[in-house]
């Protein structure tokens, strides 16, 4: 067995499908806010989602496909699309329409 081998309890692979459905969600549904409006602030939050939920699906996928990436590589890139995502959703709530 590799030492970079790493198997996910159930109730993670759950947890992550969960936030990948809710995210996914947050993310269409801000999207449509956006087109319905033409808000740069929903046009940014929705943008910001996108990248919290990608985060959350390449860590996963990364975690479980590529087996040659390290537990560590794949929370790093969670950490930081999700950093970056956040970032964005702060910048949305204080942008002027």
């Amino acid at each position: 067995m590799s030492p970079h081998t790493f198997t996910l309890p159930p109730s993670a692979i759950a947890f992550k499908t969960l936030t990948l459905i809710l995210g996914g969600l947050i993310t269409y549904l801000s999207y449509r806010a956006y087109r319905r409006t033409g808000s740069p602030a929903l046009r940014a939050l929705s943008i910001g989602f996108g990248l919290v939920t990608t985060g959350a699906l390449l860590a996963g996928v990364t975690n479980i496909l590529l087996h040659d990436i390290s537990i560590g590589v794949s929370l790093a890139i969670e950490s930081g699309l999700t950093t970056a995502g956040f970032a964005v959703i702060v910048y949305s709530l204080y942008t002027q329409d």
